[in-house]
């Protein structure tokens, strides 16, 4: 599989931390499902000084791209803005031990 690193950044207005609270409990759903199925590796939010998340990390992988394209096209914090930037760079996870 094909793994990738997400980096993506909210947008910034006054509405956006209460925006992502409140779309937060279907991103977990959906990266829930991303486990189920063997895409999702890791995630977490990213945090600014005073501890509030500003953004996401996840590793992702999939076997073709048009998965990939399927995963952008589903995912809640991008179809309901909440990232205002998601960059998305091929990755490989490194086996240690």
């Amino acid at each position: 599989m094909n793994q990738y690193l997400v980096t993506a950044y909210d947008y910034t207005d006054t509405e956006a931390l209460q925006r992502r609270m409140n779309v937060r409990p279907h991103h977990l759903d959906a990266a829930k499902e991303l486990k189920a199925s063997g895409n999702y590796v890791l995630g977490g939010a990213i945090l600014n000084e005073d501890g509030k998340m500003i953004g996401s990390v996840m590793i992702l992988q999939f076997e073709t791209e048009e998965a990939l394209g399927a995963w952008k096209q589903s995912e809640p914090y991008i179809t309901q803005k909440i990232w205002e930037s998601v960059d998305v760079k091929p990755f490989r996870v490194a086996t240690v031990g």
